[in-house]
């Protein structure tokens, strides 16, 4: 399929970016993003949280500032109460208002499941877009938020981990906006950004290693996990997206040297929600970033990797 070409269009589809960036004028360049969720947990406020705060994210990790958003919904409201459809909206909003950004309307359909999410506008100025496509050899890769938020979605709703435990050490990390981390993270020489979601950390790594046209190097034992996620994995769950985000990385070049075992492994291909920003600068301006986040709140932010010259694809050690 081909696409109209428009000099002002800054980032579009080539490089599986997270949002779109077109010019408005030398000093302003709109950032356009849309995304909805079905629900990960029953509770429909948190639901309403992490998907507004998974949709705001990708305004973000292009560098830029949220302004508008508009509300998508599916609901069947003929199954279903419309007290509970209030609580995910109101989640929603929430969640834009904490980002700084007003809701300015919105869509719905009848449908039978839920589904939410929202169209996100925000500004970047032209010459300051991250992309998830420049990347360089020496260059540290950070992380802001854990993995393994899919495997526990799922065994929550098996009756395998406690939705208590969730509400208390996951969910309030998966619903956090990224937006101070990637404040914190642009007064340095970031060259690339984006945030891990769908496709697990191998996933979006590798479209960071694509579009860059470099070689990442993970370091397995850095990676934060959510506590019970492993646990998860080795007692046989897993999520409808493991074998599909197994299968795209196949596609490319996967050198494993660290020995691991099967539940190590589905933990590289775990699909996020709202997960949190992979942020590609140099490695000497690293350890200062990780300072500054762990300062600010963001604890959980780690060094997992780095850069280096070769051709494109992934080395787990």
């Amino acid at each position: 399929m081909g696409f109209q070409r428009d000099e002002n269009l800054l980032v579009g589809v080539e490089t599986s970016d997270d949002a779109a960036v077109y010019r408005l004028s030398d000093e302003v360049a709109m950032i356009n993003t849309v995304d909805f969720i079905t629900p990960p947990v029953d509770d429909p406020y948190w639901f309403g949280q992490i998907s507004a705060a998974n949709s705001i994210s990708d305004v973000y990790s292009m560098g830029g500032k949220p302004l508008t958003a508009l509300n998508l919904v599916m609901f069947p409201t003929n199954h279903l109460d419309m007290g509970i459809l209030k609580d995910i909206l109101r989640g929603g909003n929430d969640k834009v208002i904490e980002a700084g950004a007003c809701l300015a309307g919105g869509h719905s359909v009848d449908d039978n499941e839920p589904k939410y999410g929202l169209c996100v506008n925000g500004i970047v100025h032209p010459d300051r877009i991250i992309t998830n496509a420049g990347a360089q050899p020496g260059d540290a890769l950070i992380l802001t938020k854990p993995l393994g938020s899919g495997v526990l979605f799922n065994a929550v709703r098996a009756g395998k981990f406690s939705m208590t435990e969730l509400e208390r050490s996951v969910l309030p990390i998966i619903a956090s906006l990224n937006g101070l981390a990637m404040e914190k993270a642009l007064q340095y020489d970031l060259h690339a950004c984006t945030d891990v979601t769908g496709f697990g950390i191998l996933g979006h790594l590798l479209e960071v290693a694509d579009g860059s046209g470099g070689h990442a190097v993970l370091n397995y034992n850095a990676l934060p996990f959510y506590s019970g996620a492993h646990d998860m994995y080795k007692k046989g769950q897993t999520t409808g997206s493991n074998k599909a985000n197994r299968a795209l990385v196949a596609r490319s070049s996967l050198i494993v040297e660290q020995s691991l075992s099967r539940a190590q492994e589905e933990l590289l291909y775990d699909p996020q929600t709202s997960g949190g920003l992979l942020l590609s600068l140099p490695k000497d301006q690293a350890e200062k970033l990780l300072q500054e986040l762990h300062s600010a709140g963001i604890s959980v932010a780690v060094n997992i990797g780095e850069v280096v010259e070769g051709s494109v694809g992934i080395t787990v050690q």
